[in-house]
Formats: structure tokens, C-alpha cells, sequence
């Protein structure tokens, strides 16, 4: 937030807000290593951070397109946000695939 202000922070800045997203933001990531560890007894907590954050991003870009000051945010969370949800999406689609095939082979 420091180092590109206009992609990674809102206007004013808000340094309570601030440190309200990074708290949740890094307790949700030391979940998110521990899930990794045994992602098929965690899915509930991936996919909630996959949809959160398609959700969050789209409600973001219509925020930042609405407000012109705001714009960095499309180049910068924006993106971020939905290329978390993909990466996630798409590797745990992959993890769930292949208990599947696993599971249909016992």
C-alpha cells in the first residue's frame, strides 16, 4: 500500500482500514498454507477464498470505474484478486480431479 498508493489502497487513506485488510488478508493466507497441507479436508475454506474473491474484485472494478480516482485499482487488487481466485479455482479443481479418479479406483 506504501508502494503503489493508487493500486493497492483507497482515497482517502485510512490507516485503520489498512491495517483491518492486512489482518484479515494474512490470517486468511496462514489458513490458506495450512489447508495446503490437506487441501481435500479444506475445500470449504479454498473455494470460499476463490468466490470472496471473484466477489471482491468485481465489486471493486465497478467501484473504480465509477470513481476516476479510484482507477489504479484496475491494474492493481483488481487483478490480483481474480488471478488469486483462478490459480486457486483452477488447482483445486485439479486436487478434486484427482481424488476423484483415486476414489474410483478403490
Amino acid at each position: 500500500m506504501k508502494i503503489w498508493p493508487s493500486g493497492w489502497s483507497w482515497s482517502p487513506g485510512q490507516y485503520e482500514y489498512e491495517q483491518m485488510i492486512v489482518g484479515i488478508y494474512a490470517t486468511l493466507g496462514v489458513f490458506l498454507l495450512w489447508a495446503s497441507r490437506q487441501p481435500e479436508a479444506h475445500l470449504s475454506l479454498i473455494w470460499f477464498t476463490v468466490w470472496s474473491s471473484v466477489v471482491h474484485g468485481l465489486i471493486m472494478a465497478v467501484q473504480a470505474v465509477i470513481d476516476p480516482a479510484e482507477r489504479g485499482h484496475l491494474f492493481g487488487d483488481v487483478p490480483a484478486l481474480i488471478l488469486v481466485a483462478i490459480v486457486l479455482g483452477f488447482l483445486t479443481s485439479r486436487q478434486q480431479v484427482g481424488l476423484s479418479t483415486h476414489s474410483g479406483a478403490a
